[in-house]
């Protein structure tokens, strides 16, 4: 017997806002978080601007013990999930440990962490002074392993790397162990502090990002003919997703149910999309006949969208595969114009706003989009610059990343 799986609790920290609720409303609003970069001196860099998260202080909100110990990647993954914990409503004393798993998408790890190992190792005069932190504050799987650890979950715990397709594969890889009745309750989510010197530098020399220096807050533009690059951002999201007679039992508050997920590959680029969106479109196909629905079934689709010229298109086209050319019904919007690309976070945070314009049957807007590239199909579905209120039952959202990565989930209504 397959069990139905339900979100009853979510957590964010974002450069829009450090908890949900000022996510949101950023989001909702149009609001974004653009600005010169601050983690370090980025003058020499095509780029100067980034998607920082603003006003965090680890001490504050974790401890002094887990901040000296953890990278930032480590620190956004656990107080993502501690607010999700907290919204979810758990009493975790009178829940089995066993049952209780987390499952987390990182692309990059602990850069922050490794670089700063790597300057120590080049000064020379003697022996590097390594920290004995280096590799548990490194590895990309210390974020579910400190979650874990700092709640007493003792179930299944893992880490995905799949790049920007990270957090969609963990929330997947979460829905089908607990269909299959193999945890009852999972953390699932994915992290990423990637604004460094040499992660940052790497997605430059890429020409990946935006160069728009004179005007950072129209950077990230989603469709629009001019978009020049995504802006990097950083963050974290967590999701509690949790069997459904579970959750009814102990009368948890329900966003929605999670119904459908799918992953499949381009195997086509190391860091481009196809052009054709055949495998995107795959992947929607999946997640929708998963969850039972049609495309034509589907109110909201949040685009992965980043604002590069490949990627957009690539999208774009994959829906109209989708649809055999006509004209969607749904709406879409592009939410990295406001939060910037989370990077492995990116679907977790997106997963939320799907969840949150469910909750709310609002879709938030797409900004910075003035002139619509003519290449793309269903132009018409785009909300632009201001939110729209909708009936939204069902929900999906993308998630893509380098090698080829296509992750894809569905939500509906209860």
């Amino acid at each position: 017997m397959l069990h139905r799986v339900v979100i009853t609790g979510i957590g964010a920290i974002t450069p829009v806002g450090n908890n949900v609720p000022v996510f949101w409303q950023n989001v909702v609003e149009g609001r974004n978080g653009f600005g010169p970069i601050t983690h370090f001196d980025a003058s020499l860099y095509k780029t100067q601007f980034a998607a920082e998260v603003k006003e965090f202080n680890a001490v504050e909100r974790l401890g002094r013990p887990d901040s000296k110990r953890t990278d930032l990647f480590t620190q956004y993954a656990l107080v993502a999930a501690e607010e999700a914990i907290n919204d979810a409503g758990f009493d975790l004393n009178n829940m089995d440990p066993y049952e209780v798993g987390v499952i987390w998408g990182n692309g990059q790890g602990g850069m922050e962490t490794f670089e700063e190992q790597v300057v120590e190792h080049t000064k020379g005069g003697g022996p590097p002074r390594y920290s004995p932190f280096l590799i548990p504050k490194f590895i990309p799987n210390m974020a579910s392993g400190m979650i874990s650890i700092r709640h007493g979950f003792q179930g299944i715990n893992y880490t995905t790397v799949s790049a920007c397709a990270s957090s969609n594969t963990a929330l997947m890889d979460a829905f089908n162990y607990i269909r299959l009745g193999k945890a009852t309750v999972i953390v699932a989510g994915g992290s990423e502090a990637p604004v460094t010197p040499a992660s940052f530098g790497g997605f430059s020399v890429l020409k990946a990002l935006s160069t728009r220096n004179d005007d950072p807050a129209s950077a990230s533009r989603p469709f629009d003919i001019h978009r020049d690059g995504f802006v990097m951002g950083e963050g974290a999201g967590a999701l509690i997703l949790e069997e459904y007679e579970h959750a009814v039992k102990r009368g948890a508050t329900i966003y929605a149910e999670m119904t459908g997920a799918a992953m499949t590959s381009d195997a086509y680029h190391m860091t481009a999309s196809h052009p054709d969106g055949a495998g995107a479109a795959k992947g929607m196909e999946l997640a929708l006949r998963e969850a039972g629905l049609s495309i034509d079934q589907l109110d909201y689709l949040n685009a992965h969208a980043t604002s590069t010229p490949v990627g957009d298109l690539s999208e774009m086209n994959a829906l109209a595969r989708l649809t055999g050319g006509r004209e969607t019904r749904c709406r879409i919007s592009a939410t990295k114009s406001t939060t910037g690309h989370l990077m492995a976070a990116a679907g977790a945070i997106e997963a939320i706003v799907c969840l949150l314009a469910i909750r709310d049957q609002v879709i938030p807007p797409t900004m910075n989009t003035t002139e619509i590239d003519p290449q793309l199909p269903n132009k018409q579905a785009i909300v632009l610059g201001e939110a729209r209120t909708a009936k939204v039952r069902t929900a999906m959202s993308n998630a893509f990343g380098f090698g080829g990565h296509n992750g894809v989930v569905v939500f509906q209504a209860m």
